[in-house]
């Protein structure tokens, strides 16, 4: 098996729903354009609050595609 070599993007996906559909949404976006996508990983998360309530999830990724 040949060695891999990957570089990494950072991204911010949002959602009304939650965390998980925040996720899907950025990785969906990000591969409209980026190929070879291998991994990802979640380094922030943080929400948006209205009327004492979760408006919004914001979750910050790092996705991995492969260069070789």
């Amino acid at each position: 098996m040949p060695d891999h070599i990957y570089k990494k993007i950072e991204l911010t996906g949002s959602s009304t729903v939650g965390m998980q559909q925040a996720i899907e949404n950025a990785i969906a976006k990000a591969a409209e354009t980026t190929e070879n996508m291998r991994w990802f990983e979640v380094v922030e998360t943080r929400g948006h609050i209205e009327n004492g309530k979760i408006a919004h999830w914001q979750v910050t990724v790092k996705i991995g595609y492969s260069l070789s």
